[in-house]
């Protein structure tokens, strides 16, 4: 029997037995508060051999650099803590780092297995709660109002870049030779990780001694991070250099997120404040609480009354999925990571073999307590009716259980939950069987319609190796990745530009396609900013609509597609 024909139950959520129920209470763990890093006394320069004494300080750059290069690095070092020396491993040694410098050509690059989730976790596992927090490029420089960008904050922002530069240059270790002086204490290397672009967390107090120790180890951690970050390709920032990579790329891996879909009238998840609203008036702190597994295994009503709000519409597609439907009808998409839940990609007719629904979607559900599946729509009419949809299969067994006093019964027993990724799950064993492969074999990367806050997704543009033209498409910079090209503006007028500019072949089979390019194939317009391969994307007749029109209030929306977050 097919998924369609199989069928969910609904219990009347105002029968005695369901009303006499009461959902479990949770309880928020709040995090602890970042401390402010204590000076605590000098530790000798790391890597300096103890017998070296003084006469380290005289040996050249050159000497310690070609040293540390070859492995003849001293792997203690001897700090002085509360008045006395102790002797403790070294990063590189306790930490197993790379130590040697970022290759400097991609023929260099070794044909080791990406690991899209191997990140630092190692490195900061013996770190307890102390870690380290990436501040965002959009902190670094903040304009004024009147729009402008201070000196000091521009000079931030280039120390960061040069400083980061420089590690990949040399490599670890070298570096931390470079850059640290031959007496540490805990405000240079704290100094030395904000130029490196983070800000340390939760640092032990003065008085525990720890605290210059938790430094060095953070600053081998944000060495770690930035010796795998990507910098821009220098010859490729030019649209005519997107235009040939098209052309040419065989192996095309997509990216997508909520602003994909925003041209059918769905607001992305993040924007709507309306669902925020809404979230807040159900007594959460956080919105995202409803999507969180915990959440609905203590009461899984609190989805089921939003659920109809997040409902994919049917049988709708935006020219952009039509235009990932083109690359793979000319044979070139790898495959298309979309973190939409909505499933508008097959209604596109992308290929479930092309496609990888990070987030999970709302095509099918299953059951909570025995792993019954059926079809998503025939969660709907209990979604829309904000009611929970129960499992056939376990409906008796939990009317049973509930006319027991002695049985503590779980919410969640019985319940049908759609196969979407809540906070809490794993991401679909999809992702983990595809994932190592597509970034090796992959030679175009096009980000769409996503923030790429989400982990690991937010990864893949790292891990992918470096000399692969990256290319984004979006509303909004992301100040904090490193593509080569951004489009910035909308996403149906971007792709239909590029596929006007490539030919009559590349045409998009959608019937707004005609209308977005113009009759002339002049109204869409592509202007360069300041910063060499961003790009701000233009259509004349929106712009035109815009300007001579009322001014437009944002209605409330009654339809959001979630782009969760999963960190």
């Amino acid at each position: 029997m097919g998924l369609l024909n199989q069928e969910i139950v609904l219990l009347d959520s105002e029968s005695e037995l369901e009303a006499e129920r009461q959902p479990k209470k949770l309880r928020l763990l709040a995090t602890a508060a970042p401390q402010v890093p204590a000076a605590i006394p000098p530790m000798r320069k790391p890597f300096m051999d103890e017998s070296d004494g003084e006469s380290s300080e005289n040996e050249s750059h050159s000497d310690k650099n070609n040293s540390a290069r070859n492995g003849t690095i001293v792997n203690r070092v001897t700090c002085v803590v509360d008045g006395q020396e102790v002797s403790v491993p070294t990063p590189s040694e306790s930490f197993g780092l790379d130590t040697t410098p970022a290759p400097e050509s991609p023929s260099e690059h070794d044909d080791s297995e990406h690991d899209l989730d191997a990140s630092d976790e190692s490195l900061e596992g013996s770190l307890g709660l102390i870690g380290l927090v990436e501040i965002p490029v959009r902190d670094l420089v903040k304009p004024d109002e009147n729009g402008e960008v201070k000196t000091e904050d521009i000079d931030r922002l280039r120390t960061v870049d040069e400083t980061r530069r420089a590690l990949k240059l040399l490599g670890v270790l070298p570096f931390i030779e470079e850059f640290l002086p031959n007496l540490v204490d805990s405000e240079t290397v704290y100094q030395l990780l904000l130029k490196l672009g983070f800000r340390p967390k939760n640092l032990p107090p003065q008085d525990s001694g720890q605290n210059l120790l938790a430094l060095l180890k953070l600053l081998h951690v944000a060495a770690y991070r930035v010796n795998k970050i990507r910098f821009r390709l220098d010859d490729f920032r030019l649209v005519n250099d997107v235009l040939a990579a098209l052309r040419t790329a065989r192996k095309v891996l997509v990216i997508t997120g909520a602003g994909i879909s925003t041209s059918l009238g769905i607001p992305d998840f993040r924007s709507t404040e309306g669902f925020y609203s809404k979230m807040t008036a159900l007594g959460l702190n956080d919105p995202q609480e409803v999507f969180d597994l915990s959440v609905f295994r203590a009461d899984p009503l609190i989805f089921y009354l939003i659920a109809h709000m997040i409902l994919p519409p049917e049988g709708v597609k935006a020219p952009l999925h039509l235009f990932i439907r083109l690359l793979q009808d000319r044979g070139i998409l790898l495959r298309n990571y979309t973190q939409n839940i909505d499933n508008l990609e097959a209604n596109a007719g992308i290929l479930p073999e092309k496609m990888v629904q990070c987030h999970g979607s709302f095509a099918n559900a299953t059951c909570m307590t025995c792993g019954y599946k059926t079809a998503g729509v025939n969660l709907y009419p209990a979604m829309r009716a904000g009611e929970i949809a129960y499992c056939p299969n376990c409906t008796k067994k939990r009317q049973s259980l509930m006319r027991k006093d002695d049985v503590d019964l779980e919410e969640s027993f019985g319940v049908m939950k759609p196969d979407i990724t809540f906070f809490g799950e794993d991401l679909p064993r999809r992702f983990h069987d595809n994932i190592k492969n597509d970034l090796k074999q992959c030679d175009l990367l096009i980000s769409i319609g996503t923030s790429l806050r989400v982990q690991p997704v937010s990864n893949m543009v790292d891990v992918v190796d470096h000399n692969v033209p990256q290319i984004l498409i979006n509303k909004d910079p992301l100040p904090d990745c490193n593509f080569d090209v951004s489009f910035l503006g909308f996403c149906d007028d971007t792709v239909s530009y590029l596929c006007d500019r490539l030919g009559d072949e590349w045409a998009i089979d959608h019937p707004d396609y005609l209308e977005l390019v113009g009759e002339n194939h002049d109204n869409l317009m592509v202007f360069g900013t300041d910063e060499a391969g961003v790009f701000n994307v233009r259509n004349k007749k929106r712009d035109a609509e815009d300007a001579n029109g009322p001014a437009k209030l944002a209605p409330e929306p009654d339809l959001v597609i979630l782009e969760p977050s999963f960190v």
